[in-house]
């Protein structure tokens, strides 16, 4: 019964689910309808901030460009091939390998949201060997196991509470900031951690269609293998001796400089102690490189394979910006929280801050940037509510607010494919797959996880 719900849910969407950039454009006009019609901005002032919503994600979307190319690089090494085969040969089932890639995703996702792409390098080269598995649903699989990210060390907004004059201080919204011991550590949180590796396994495991569509199926048919990145390095060369093919396959170069990185990365670490960030990510990840393709020729053609399919990223990342443009610079993202926080009591204040957190991040579908938006108004309206209290109780209540939206914001991007730009140009790479073959799996994890969450931030306890 589950099953056949699941499948009816993704044959819809494969029906009225767009392509991303389309869901973008319209999403444009939407926003820019309500701007106007809502907020009373002029539509030049509407255009405007359009305009300048489109260049505000440019460092955000060159570094998830880093993160997929140099992640992918990693898992396309001679080390990381032989590491998944060993993994093959205990993992030899469909709702096996689904399940599996669950949990390795929640782990990753819980150190940083950019270890996604791990996942998805994982889950294709498992469905290379693994026979019988639906590959659209292996995509929702690992789509949905990076929603988990919220709740770990990348968490931008407790990282945010927990950082020294903020943006949030310097508008005298917060009188100081909060420990992540308060929001990370909290007893909510931990709640939903552990809720998430229960249900999540759980639901894909029931949900597991019987249809299979496997990969090497799906893979567009070719005149011969893809070469091995050693084979098309050696090919490369010159028939006599060269200087230039001396310096490109020359892993003392490659190794003195990587080794040079290494020295900065425990340098870092030590200095910063877990401080994870995409610029430090992005700069693991190619140290790491360096060090398991051995020479300059062979990184370049990692590299090179790595990147052909990054162009909806591209392209994709400035319509959603400037729709977070609309939001930010018309106070239609304001308006909304300003709607939300009103109707909120001492009681439903955490509902329908998760409830804020999901509704806006259709329109702005970044953590950080949203909370710039809706933060303010959010925990404004908290601290009105909590009027009267001591001090360490209204913490409580913003600590409580904050987390409500940041798993809201998560939670949307179930239904929200922006994020999935980070999946399929890995996942997608030599097929034809769009983000209707994938998301119609994601409709009821998305119900009964809504369900679950909007129960645990009403009624668990922060402390």
């Amino acid at each position: 019964m589950i099953t056949k719900l699941g499948n009816y849910f993704s044959e819809g969407f494969k029906k009225f689910m767009p392509n991303s950039f389309v869901f973008a454009l319209i999403l444009t006009l939407i926003a820019t309808l309500a701007a106007i019609l809502w907020v009373e901005a002029s539509f030049i002032e509407t255009v405007e901030s359009w305009y300048k919503g489109f260049w505000i994600l440019l460092e955000f979307g060159m570094q998830v460009t880093l993160i997929l190319i140099t992640g992918y690089s990693i898992a396309l090494s001679s080390v990381a091939n032989k590491g998944i085969n060993f993994i093959a040969r205990y993992i030899r089932t469909p709702k096996q390998v689904y399940v599996f890639v669950i949990i390795i995703g929640f782990l990753f996702s819980l150190i940083s949201w950019g270890w996604l792409v791990i996942t998805a390098v994982l889950g294709r080269e498992l469905a290379m060997r693994v026979k019988g598995l639906n590959y659209y649903y292996l995509i929702a699989c690992v789509y949905f196991s990076g929603g988990l990210w919220v709740c770990g060390l990348s968490s931008s907004i407790p990282l945010l509470l927990n950082t020294e004059n903020n943006f949030l201080l310097e508008q005298q919204v917060l009188t100081t900031t909060l420990p992540t011991s308060l929001t990370l550590g909290s007893i909510l949180n931990l709640s939903i951690i552990a809720m998430y590796f229960v249900m999540g396994p759980l639901l894909f495991w029931l949900l597991a269609p019987k249809k299979v569509i496997d990969l090497p199926g799906l893979l567009h048919k070719k005149s011969g293998a893809e070469p091995s990145i050693k084979s098309e390095a050696k090919d490369s060369s010159l028939e006599m001796p060269a200087l230039s093919d001396k310096l490109n396959n020359s892993w003392i170069l490659q190794y003195v400089v990587a080794a040079m990185g290494l020295v900065y990365i425990v340098y870092y670490f030590s200095t910063k102690g877990i401080d994870l960030n995409l610029n430090v990510m992005i700069f693991i990840f190619i140290i790491l490189g360096l060090f398991l393709h051995k020479t300059p020729i062979r990184y370049g053609i990692a590299m090179q394979r790595a990147s052909a399919n990054i162009s909806g990223i591209l392209f994709q990342y400035p319509f959603y910006a400037a729709i977070m443009g609309i939001m930010l610079y018309t106070g239609l993202g304001e308006r909304l929280a300003d709607m939300m926080a009103s109707v909120a009591t001492v009681d439903s204040y955490p509902f329908f801050a998760f409830l804020s957190g999901g509704v806006v991040n259709f329109a702005i579908p970044s953590a950080g940037g949203e909370f710039a938006v809706i933060g303010p108004s959010i925990l404004t309206a908290v601290k009105e509510i909590g009027a009267g209290l001591d001090p360490g109780q209204v913490n409580v209540m913003v600590a409580k607010a904050s987390l409500s939206v940041a798993y809201g914001e998560s939670l949307t991007n179930l239904l929200q494919p922006f994020f999935l730009l980070i999946v399929l140009p890995i996942m997608g790479k030599g097929i034809k797959v769009q983000a209707r073959d994938v998301m119609g799996y994601l409709i009821i994890p998305f119900v009964v996880i809504f369900i679950i969450l909007a129960l645990l931030v009403t009624y668990i306890p922060i402390l």
